[in-house]
């Protein structure tokens, strides 16, 4: 940068005709200009390394948007917002739960996908929208691997097939001897075409046998209600959305698809133990945000979460709801979904499985 300085000025009280002393660094005799740009420029880097500095120690200065890509009142709504809280009062970090349901997750995901990668803007994701969706969709609006920025995985959760406390069906035996006698004539519900519970149950029919009339809800709340009004004979969810219901005594579980009972629901058999051994489907769940979202942001909330998750409050919170505390590294959080895509696409394609 380059200065000109007339020789004659009448604004500054440095020149000849102030009588004050003339400052040579800044005039010259003459129209001479004085280059000046050393100084001035290395001023300038310092004030804006201190200003961005400052703004990045100042992370979070405002709320924090998680969305939740289901309705309010399900499992990853609950647990989005009892991890959030928990946050909140260890770091007095805002938060703002924001459910934007739809398209099987898609919907909620792809929001934040193209949301500012600031730290301002996460998704609590899980197997069906990172996972499953990935193969089930044609023309899915985001790459999972690619859009997305994992932060930590926070629990994992069994499915629990339920029916209303007076049903007919007394046992999984119940329901597989009557679709047996007469195929397809037995409905089950779930949250979603492509979900892990309607993937999970496509399984279950092909080891046991048998044909059942799926009916896909957008989410869990019409179907819990339906069944247990009976209008529905079968709802497939993840153990933390139907736990309050089974203990209040309006919905009874025919069995658990994890590999060993879940302590929440001890009188429910797995279904590998009623004579499908080995059959075993979680979901899990965890907090993303956009692509390229700033390392040192990544490694705060990783952290932070991973406290949250250590507390026991928060893990009774979890585990009252019958959910599993995981925890992870961004890394391992990464290479989970990498690898369950290729886990759930072969299930997709071998179920033949296909969304409204």
């Amino acid at each position: 940068m380059v200065h000109w300085v007339k020789r004659h000025c009448t604004q500054c009280n440095l020149c000849p005709e102030s009588g004050a002393q003339r400052s040579g660094s800044l005039h010259n005799d003459g129209d001479k200009p004085v280059n000046i740009s050393r100084r001035l420029l290395t001023g300038l880097a310092l004030a804006t390394a201190f200003v961005g500095l400052s703004h990045a120690q100042a992370w979070p200065n405002k709320p924090i948007r998680l969305v939740v890509p289901f309705p309010a009142g399900g499992g990853t709504d609950l647990i989005g917002r009892e991890l959030t809280q928990k946050i909140t009062e260890a770091t007095k970090w805002n938060f703002v739960v924001d459910n934007r349901p739809g398209s099987g997750g898609n919907i909620g995901i792809d929001n934040v996908v193209k949301s500012p990668a600031d730290g301002y803007n996460l998704v609590l994701g899980q197997t069906s929208n990172l996972a499953i969706n990935a193969t089930l969709y044609e023309k899915l609006p985001y790459d999972p691997v690619k859009d997305l920025t994992p932060v930590s995985l926070v629990a994992s959760a069994p499915l629990t097939l339920v029916v209303a406390t007076n049903s007919k069906f007394r046992t999984l035996a119940d329901v597989i001897a009557a679709s047996k006698a007469k195929p397809g004539s037995i409905n089950f519900a779930t949250s979603g075409n492509g979900t892990v519970a309607h993937l999970a149950m496509e399984l279950f029919q092909r080891e046991a046998g048998i044909k059942l009339m799926h009916i896909p809800y957008k989410g869990a709340a019409q179907g819990i209600n339906d069944v247990m009004s009976e209008r529905v004979e079968v709802y497939v969810s993840s153990i933390p959305t139907l736990l309050g219901h089974i203990k209040n005594g309006k919905l009874r579980p025919l069995a658990v698809t994890s590999l060993k009972r879940v302590d929440d629901l001890p009188d429910a058999p797995t279904i590998a133990e009623s004579g499908y051994k080995g059959f075993e489907a979680v979901t899990w769940f965890g907090v993303l945000g956009p692509a390229n979202l700033p390392k040192d942001v990544v490694a705060r909330l990783n952290t932070e979460i991973n406290k949250a998750l250590q507390t026991p409050a928060l893990q009774k919170q979890l585990s009252d709801q019958g959910a599993d505390v995981l925890g992870s590294t961004p890394e391992a959080f990464g290479k989970l979904v990498r690898d369950d895509i290729v886990r759930w696409g072969k299930v997709v394609k071998e179920s033949g499985a296909k969304i409204d």
